[in-house]
């Protein structure tokens, strides 16, 4: 190829790539026919004048989430792409992922459970109105008081059976009462007791995995103070699922707060189908790790960063090794 072919075929590969030209015009233009023009595009391949890259990122997801399924044997996982968002672009892009996610879950007939926090508030706003034929959603765990209301349970689940088109049922009660005595009087409350009990029948549990320590729902409703975050830290309490605190193995706590939750046990949480655990932020990687240590999840909605460091914090420290 002599230096006047190499000048033709760049302009011609400029017209086509840069300028969106087709062959048909880029033939007028040069005075040739197309043929020859595709051969020219063909021939700057070959010599390399010019390459072809795909960024595929939906790939590197996709690998993502399949790498982050085999390894903590989860039914589905998936991956938020959400590069370069701040905190609110960030929030807003989960939601609506999530909610596209739970979507695709909810089957005619189904009964949804929910539990509490930023992450399932987000869902909710972002939730698309498409009517379910008789659905019903459940709290979890209660949830009364006056501080961020939005993100209790019982609003969850009213918004998310507005969306849905169904029913939902709603726990009369506080996440956390000042005695476990209390507690077990409070459940045995007619309408208390029969909430408890549809929550053990549901179809399809959605949960946040909370950060005890920072940016924590439960301390923002005033469930917790300095001095129980103090004993709860030297516990090795990492996080917590439906109010209940869990260890950085995945155990359930011994803690007494624990015996004061009015809601769903984590004994039960297990037993049901599937559950999908909603948790983003680099804030939430030891509460994700102790979530999938414990089973209590067996779905998982997170942010791309988080996910990746999931990933690398497991090539440190395997799956299942102390």
């Amino acid at each position: 190829m002599n230096i006047e072919e190499r000048k033709i075929i760049v302009k011609v590969c400029k017209m086509y790539y840069y300028e969106s030209w087709t062959q048909e015009k880029i033939a007028e233009k040069i005075g040739v026919s197309r043929p020859v023009i595709s051969k020219m595009l063909q021939r700057a391949r070959d010599e390399g004048i010019i390459e072809i890259v795909i960024n595929d990122d939906d790939q590197e997801i996709s690998i993502l989430e399949k790498e982050i399924e085999q390894v903590f044997k989860l039914k589905q996982v998936l991956v938020v792409p959400t590069k370069d968002l701040n905190k609110e672009l960030l929030s807003r892009a989960v939601g609506k992922a999530a909610a596209q996610f739970v979507l695709k879950l909810i089957k005619n007939g189904d009964r949804i459970g929910v539990s509490w926090g930023n992450t399932l508030y987000h869902m909710v706003r972002e939730f698309p109105l498409e009517k379910k034929e008789n659905v019903k959603i459940i709290p979890l765990v209660g949830g009364t008081g006056n501080h961020r209301n939005e993100m209790h349970s019982n609003q969850i689940a009213y918004e998310l059976s507005k969306k849905l088109g169904g029913t939902c049922d709603t726990l009369y009660a506080p996440a956390v009462v000042e005695t476990a005595e209390l507690k077990d009087q409070i459940c045995l409350l007619p309408n208390i007791a029969q909430v408890l009990r549809e929550g053990e029948q549901i179809d399809l549990a959605l949960v946040g995995i909370g950060n005890p320590f920072s940016l924590s729902t439960m301390e923002r409703s005033g469930y917790l103070n300095e001095q129980l975050m103090t004993e709860l830290k030297e516990l090795d309490i990492v996080a917590d699922i439906n109010s209940r605190f869990i260890k950085q193995d995945g155990s359930v706590s011994r803690h007494p707060i624990n015996h004061r939750v009015i809601g769903l046990s984590l004994d039960h949480l297990q037993q049901i189908n599937t559950v999908v655990g909603m948790a983003f932020g680099l804030h939430k990687i030891d509460c994700i790790m102790a979530a999938l240590s414990g089973q209590f999840i067996n779905m998982l909605i997170t942010d791309e960063a988080t996910a990746r460091t999931i990933i690398e914090y497991h090539k440190k420290k395997p799956f299942g090794t102390d």
